[in-house]
């Protein structure tokens, strides 16, 4: 399937990869104490055939940087993406030291395409992009984010709502480097910052697992404070916004609802769960002339910058 996906995609809709990493993401366990291994060289990467290719490590980030954001991006928001990267990598290689792989090549970890493929994604624009992702990875090279001497959960993510999200609300771990902060410039960024979703409502019902009524009624509405729905009641039927959200395959769980005849239309603001570093906030940081080191301390609130 991934073969097939990788001659569809193009420059323009890479961000509908973006968009679901980490979406079912889970943390089993937060892993503290870990101080980055400085010898660390090689990553195990789980491919679509079941079998574990192991890759050094900066060259597997040219095959993720340029599956995770839009070669059009500014250097200093791809050079932002690196780095968080390659921070996600070596959380995985030190949570994941007593397991066969560390990352998957899908948007269950972090999306890794090969050489190859990216000639058949890019075609005559292959040697202008890839020199772009290997120049700016190549410029970060070894660099990671740190918190108290330990390597962050560098989460991130497409499009926020107007601001990232608090790590608790999502993951459940109280995280001090991953809380709210405003993300307003994401809005434009892209055309895509909201949208609608128009189902029947047996479609809604189903999808939602409830018995069909004409009445739609919509109560107990709690928002987090980004402005993301944390709870939402649905005919008397409670749901998170994360779950409802999960069911309706929607772009976030920023959104409103309306009943128009037959039809319930759901308009949602940002794309992905909104925490860590917008990937399309970056990019307009970057535009402000902020290096990615500013768009890193900016998303990942008190951390620094270090070199393994």
């Amino acid at each position: 399937m991934k073969k097939i996906l990788v001659v569809l995609v193009s420059m323009i809709t890479v961000p509908l990869i973006i968009t679901n990493f980490f979406y079912d993401y889970k943390i089993k366990k937060i892993e503290t104490g870990f101080n980055s291994n400085k010898s660390v060289q090689t990553i195990r990467v789980l491919q679509e055939d079941n079998s574990i290719q192991t890759l050094n490590l900066e060259e597997y980030l040219i095959g993720v940087v340029s599956s995770e954001v839009p070669v059009y991006f500014e250097e200093e928001a791809i050079k932002a993406q690196a780095v968080a990267a390659r921070t996600y990598a070596l959380k995985q290689i030190e949570n994941r030291k007593n397991e066969t792989y560390d990352v998957t090549d899908n948007t269950s970890s972090q999306v890794y395409q090969t050489d190859s493929e990216l000639r058949i994604k890019w075609k005559e624009n292959y040697d202008t992009y890839i020199n772009k992702i290997k120049k700016c990875v190549k410029d970060t090279e070894g660099e990671y984010v740190s918190y108290n001497d330990e390597v962050i959960y560098a989460f991130f993510f497409s499009t926020s709502n107007g601001k990232t999200e608090d790590n608790k609300n999502v993951f459940g771990k109280d995280l001090p480097y991953l809380r709210v902060v405003d993300s307003s410039f994401d809005e434009s960024e892209t055309s895509s910052f909201t949208s609608s979703k128009s189902f029947t409502m047996l479609e809604f019902y189903n999808k939602l697992g409830l018995s069909y009524n004409e009445n739609l009624n919509i109560t107990d509405e709690v928002r987090t404070e980004s402005g993301r729905v944390s709870n939402i009641k649905i005919n008397g039927t409670k749901f998170t916004g994360r779950n409802f959200q999960s069911k309706l395959s929607l772009r976030s769980n920023d959104f409103s609802i309306k009943k128009e005849g037959n039809n319930v239309i759901i308009t949602t603001k940002g794309f992905g769960h909104g925490v860590g570093m917008s990937q399309y906030g970056a990019n307009a940081l970057a535009k402000q002339n902020k290096t990615y080191e500013d768009i890193l301390k900016y998303y990942y609130q008190g951390t620094k910058i270090e070199k393994l």
